[in-house]
């Protein structure tokens, strides 16, 4: 029997998990189907999803259907809720992207089709909502080829010579193929599918249970289970959880070899259980194959997106939190409720909890207003403890306009490294990325290792506000060790140097430039109202495209646009207000920009970068047998080596990337 994983997702109230109830209705699974907004839905097991009528956790579920075992895996379809939909995405065979046929591709479709491309999973699409007045297949699935891909292609009647014909012209080897025998072999079709070439279509009702099977029988006909190249052990980890009782649960998907109860995976770790979940119940397995999925019990230093065995961790995460949040803990105790936030964290790492001793504070880091909500609720349900948080910061991030020679020197006495970088600016939304241009005749293997994974060790803060680095290429350009003096730590003390020092060099430049997150949104209005939304956005500074009538709702008007998130966060109050109710803001974090009103961000701030000695631009030298410390504006005519570039080189190079 043919065993695969599938995730469903979805844009909230796109019918996610009623297509799920369908699908398990379908099989035989359930005698009824339930509801999201009645909260008795089998995959929405916790008590917060009951009473909000919201998946916020991704849930399991098994089914069978023909000889096809599936593994559905039901995630969050609030945007707020996003990271617990990315940690699924890597241990997924097949997504099943669910659209409304009502509301068409929203902006979060569109996020998640994005998400979906970067980890490669081949994708089903099913139009839900297929029985509301103004549905038309033929649109829509011309919407779906020009948003997503042309590869997207209904397959209502998937053995026809048409059928046939148009999945041929997705590729031109295949093309000949179909010509030279005038038909293709299945296993073509399922090939296609699995290297996101063609996007199978089926269109539907799931609440009246209409185009159901026709995707059941879809993902039975065309999809293939996972095969492994290697014995070698290999799992990955997606979710952590912790269950009714306060046990943690590392859930993965064996991706190579066989895992057997009671294994040592991490150092002085075993599994002590493994559980295999079908919705709130589990059953307790002594093995789990390749492409099994399973929540283990007695491992503690697990985390979302973890390599285990032969697998290597993931990258971060594409999708990141752009709001800041301080907790009022109304009485409560704090080290209590950093305890618990502590705990939350390691279920969701996106909350980036932070705890100030010299402030006395807890920050934490979340997608959206929803998701606070959800967090107050958890900490005053699950571990009794009724908080509140403060009005919030944007997560803001600084990156360079121009290159430069970053210089790092670390001697106290009996230590020795001195470090070199090039900084060059990096395409918008790229992050930090690292790599090597230095000889082994100047600066060792082992040295330039040392330097290249202490620069992916820690976050680097900009010397504007001390908002994280993004957006920059980090090469190791030179360097020189001690054959007597030097060990590990006084790479990892120059490396650190060496960044902070190029970047005030760039700030004495005003080449450093404050980044702010900007929204995707769409904005449904009466028509009458459509002139008082626009000026809203222009003043915001939004910018937007030409208003289009909504066709699934007579006399509303929709606006799409960005506009920047410290703009637009409260807006959603504003709308609700002016409309009556009737209007809908739906928003979702499109990327970061050149901030509107940097200057006055940066006077807010007041950040002092040679103050925060934990970031330190300066330098150490030695001598007379004593370390000294050197401001960063110094460093470059104390150092012992020469800069490797020279300001018209940078200057070329600036030029370049431009």
């Amino acid at each position: 029997m043919k065993q695969i994983v599938a995730g469903i997702v979805a844009h909230v109230d796109a019918g996610k998990t009623t297509l799920s109830e369908a699908l398990l209705y379908q099989t035989g699974k359930l005698r009824q189907l339930g509801r999201v907004d009645n909260g008795d839905a089998f995959l929405d097991t916790d008590k917060l999803e009951k009473q909000r009528g919201i998946t916020i956790f991704a849930h399991q579920a098994q089914l069978q259907y023909q000889d096809l075992q599936l593994t559905l895996l039901d995630t969050p379809g609030h945007v707020d809720f996003a990271s617990q939909t990315e940690q699924v995405l890597s241990a997924l065979d097949y997504a099943i992207l669910v659209v409304s046929a009502a509301d068409g591709i929203q902006g979060y479709t569109r996020t998640l089709w994005r998400l979906l491309a970067h980890y490669q999973v081949p994708t089903f699409i099913f139009v839900n909502k297929m029985d509301a007045p103004a549905a038309d297949q033929n649109r829509i699935l011309t919407a779906l080829q020009t948003t997503f891909s042309e590869g997207c292609l209904s397959f209502a009647d998937d053995q026809s010579a048409d059928f046939q014909e148009a999945v041929a012209l997705q590729d031109e080897t295949v093309l000949e193929q179909y010509f030279a025998s005038g038909e293709l072999a299945p296993a073509t079709i399922q090939a296609m599918i699995h290297q996101r070439q063609i996007f199978p279509c089926y269109f539907g009702s799931a609440l009246k249970l209409t185009g159901v099977n026709s995707l059941l029988a879809g993902l039975a006909r065309w999809t293939t289970a996972m095969t492994s190249s290697t014995p070698e052990f290999g799992a990955r980890v997606f979710k952590i959880s912790h269950d009714d009782r306060g046990e943690r649960l590392t859930w993965v998907r064996i991706t190579g070899g066989t895992l057997a109860n009671k294994a040592s995976l991490l150092p002085e770790q075993k599994v002590n259980q493994i559980r295999q979940y079908d919705g709130a119940k589990f059953t307790l397995a002594q093995t789990l194959p390749v492409g099994a999925v399973g929540a283990l019990t007695g491992l503690t230093a697990t985390f979302p997106g973890q390599g285990l065995g032969d697998l290597a961790n993931l990258p971060a995460p594409l999708l990141q939190p752009v709001l800041n949040y301080a907790l009022n803990p109304q009485g409560q105790d704090l080290h209590a409720c950093l305890v618990a936030l502590q705990q939350l964290a390691d279920e969701d790492p996106q909350l980036h909890v932070t705890w100030s001793k010299q402030l006395q504070e807890i920050r934490i880091q979340v997608m959206g207003a929803v998701q606070l909500e959800v967090l107050q609720q958890l900490l005053s349900e699950r571990y009794g403890l009724p908080v509140s948080f403060d009005e919030g910061q944007i997560l803001y991030k600084e990156t360079i306009t121009q290159a430069v020679e970053g210089v790092g020197h670390f001697e106290p006495l009996r230590h020795y490294a001195e470090v070199h970088l090039l900084m060059t600016p990096a395409p918008r939304g790229s992050g930090l990325t690292f790599a090597t241009d230095c000889s082994l005749d100047v600066l060792g293997r082992n040295w330039q290792h040392q330097v290249t994974a202490n620069l992916a060790a820690k976050e680097h803060l900009g010397v504007l506000i001390g908002a994280p680095l993004t957006d920059v290429k980090l090469t190791l350009v030179a360097g020189r060790a001690s054959n007597v003096h030097s060990v590990g730590g006084d790479f990892r003390e120059a490396t650190w140097r060496a960044v902070r020092q190029g970047l005030m060099m760039l700030k004495q430049q005003q080449a450093c430039q404050l980044l702010e997150p900007w929204y995707q949104f769409r904005l449904t209005v009466g028509a009458d109202q459509v002139g008082r939304a626009m000026n809203d956005l222009q003043r915001m500074h939004g910018t937007f495209d030409q208003p289009t009538v909504n066709q699934s709702e007579t006399g509303q008007t929709v606006l799409t646009g960005q506009a920047p998130v410290a703009e637009m966060r409260d807006y959603a109050q504003t709308v609700h207000a002016y409309t009556h109710g009737q209007g809908q803001l739906d928003c979702v974090v499109a990327g970061y920009r050149p901030c509107q009103d940097a200057a006055a961000v940066i006077a807010a701030r007041n950040y002092a970068p040679v103050a925060d000695l934990e970031n330190t631009p300066d330098s150490v030298f030695c001598a007379h047998g004593a370390g000294y410390p050197v401001a960063w504006d110094q460093v470059p005519a104390a150092a012992h080596l020469p800069y490797v570039y020279s300001a018209a080189a940078l200057k070329k190079l600036t030029a370049e990337v431009e």
